[in-house]
């Protein structure tokens, strides 16, 4: 005996035998057997009866009631109890029935739990609301964040995953191990297996659960991985559990510790090295200045400055005529802040300094004041107000690792360019007739001088130099700061440091000594604090020239040594 089905086609016609169609039958009910199922959920008149037990007093009897309509699944609870969440679930006065209010304009409309349709509308008189306290609000957001495990959108059931990670209840771990049945995302699925280890932790009835969910923790290195066996080593020592549980735990405690500290000192070092950079950006010009003509110039923050508003002012050009090309307005204000600040450099050299050389105080006040006369005038152009500098796209955002360290884009950025720019300065200092000149000139003036070397020349480009690498550091801070008249003074100091530090006019010891200083720092920082870190560090740097007068590489020649 057979059984014929026949296809849309007439054509085609499939036999197939009673037996083979119950072996068919057979491999489906295994196949439904074993696939995941979805959610339970509740008949209307089971939905009906536990949220009427919502209509009581007692807050513990509701917070029941919301831990069993959570547990059940059933999508249509979640608008119930975030209606209560947001304080629209009534009791209708009128037959004691559980509603959802939604208010327009002087009359609520009652909308259905069961339907989600609107049965109804009364003023507000005719409806109490179930009242909700702060404990009740906490169980509805972790009953919501259960609930939402089961989305169809990911990003919800990612931070349903984090929020019942941190909720850390174990009444959560039935409806948390059916969304795992259902997860198709690898990486939100082992972090649903990572929450639910955390629960079985706590929940684990046996030894052996136990040792399981800590063997999963133990593979992780998050602060809330360790606070998690930290809390639980702290409980099984006070409840008395198995020693060997106990020995796991703390195993597993130390190994994520272990990583966690090595993954601070990772960080600690980048940030070292970013600040480092910065600091590199706002001393290499000063090095170079300071190292050539032994000029202490107080207006070099004040060249970091007008290369920050040039990025500002070509940024706003490129806004207002060049809109789809903005951009690339960084890449523009680069040579431009290079030209502008250089430019201001030599005016200041030729106008001023050049008529002060061999008098250090008078070149500090002098300098000091031109730094000021620059500050109003930018005010005066600008107004005092801070100026913000958008971020091309390539430099916004950062790369987020699993173990908590940040690398933001625009400081990875900025640590590349630094290192770029005094690639740039060492490649003309070493293989130009202007850096041959320079050298020349920082070793020996009067010999330098003597057999044909224009000095004032090479002091006015030199002093042009080093302003306008200064400008250029102003378009790299304007990325990671707010562009202000007072933005020079904050790096000021920090760059007369870098470059007593590590040898005066000497370019490898100020790369050195920059990023010694930043990594340094950001090491104190944690103990100390910001403003007792530089504190230490000055006080270090005090203490090193009384050993190394001339810092870390000093200079070479005769004239330097006399």
């Amino acid at each position: 005996m057979t059984a014929v089905l026949t296809a849309v086609r007439p054509r085609f016609v499939w036999r197939i035998s009673v037996p083979g169609l119950i072996a068919v039958c057979a491999i489906c009910a295994v196949i439904a057997t074993t696939m995941p199922h979805p959610a339970h959920a509740f008949s209307d008149e089971e939905l009906r009866n536990v949220t009427e037990k919502l209509n009581v007093k007692s807050a513990t009897k509701k917070i029941k009631a919301i831990d069993a309509m959570a547990a059940d699944g059933d999508p249509r609870v979640a608008p119930i109890l975030n209606a209560m969440l947001e304080g629209n679930l009534f009791v209708r006065d009128s037959d004691e029935h559980v509603v959802i209010g939604a208010k327009k304009g002087k009359v609520w409309s009652h909308i259905d739990i069961v339907s989600g349709e609107i049965v109804g509308e009364s003023s507000s008189k005719e409806l109490s609301k179930i009242k909700v306290n702060n404990r009740l609000r906490g169980a509805l957001r972790d009953a919501l964040a259960a609930l939402n495990l089961f989305s169809k959108d990911i990003v919800v059931r990612t931070a349903a995953v984090e929020q019942v990670m941190d909720a850390r209840d174990p009444s959560m771990l039935p409806l948390l191990d059916r969304a795992i049945e259902r997860e198709e995302d690898p990486t939100l699925l082992a972090r649903m297996e990572l929450a639910q280890a955390t629960m079985a932790l706590a929940a684990g009835e046996t030894p052996k659960q136990r040792m399981a969910a800590i063997d999963v923790l133990a593979s992780e290195t998050t602060p809330q991985i360790r606070a998690v066996l930290s809390q639980f080593v702290a409980s099984a020592e006070a409840e008395g559990y198995e020693p060997e549980v106990i020995a796991a735990a703390k195993g597993a405690l130390k190994s994520v510790e272990g990583r966690l500290s090595m993954w601070q000192t990772l960080g600690d070092v980048y940030r070292g090295i970013s600040l480092g950079s910065v600091l590199l950006l706002a001393a290499v010009g000063l090095a170079i200045t300071f190292g050539v003509m032994g000029v202490i110039n107080m207006a070099h923050g004040e060249m970091i400055m007008i290369g920050a508003y040039t990025t500002f002012v070509v940024q706003q050009v490129f806004a207002s005529i060049f809109p789809s090309g903005s951009p690339w307005s960084l890449m523009i204000a680069v040579p431009a802040a290079f030209v502008v600040a250089g430019l201001v450099g030599i005016v200041i050299e030729r106008c001023v300094i050049r008529f002060l050389y061999g008098r250090p105080l008078e070149t500090l006040l002098a300098t000091w004041g031109v730094s000021l006369v620059l500050q109003q005038a930018i005010r005066s152009l600008f107004g005092a107000t801070n100026q913000q500098v958008m971020a091309p796209d390539f430099m916004s955002g950062a790369l987020e690792l699993s173990n908590g360290l940040v690398l933001t884009y625009n400081r990875l950025w900025i640590i590349l360019f630094s290192l770029i720019v005094v690639g740039g300065i060492a490649i003309v200092l070493r293989y130009t007739a202007f850096g041959l000149q320079m050298r020349a000139v920082t070793q020996n003036r009067r010999m330098a001088g003597s057999v044909g070397i224009r000095t004032g020349y090479v002091d006015a480009l030199t002093f042009g130099l080093g302003s306008g690498i200064a400008g250029i550091a102003g378009v790299a801070l304007s990325q990671i700061s707010n562009v202000s008249p007072n933005l020079g003074q904050t790096y000021i100091i920090d760059s007369f440091m870098v470059v007593v530090f590590g040898g005066v006019g000497n370019l490898w010891g100020t790369v050195l000594g920059a990023f010694s200083l930043g990594i340094v720092n950001k090491f104190l920082e944690p103990v100390a604090g910001a403003v007792l870190a530089k504190i230490f560090v000055l006080i270090a740097l005090i203490l090193f020239i009384q050993k190394r007068p001339k810092g870390l590489f000093a200079l070479k020649g005769r004239a330097v040594e006399a």
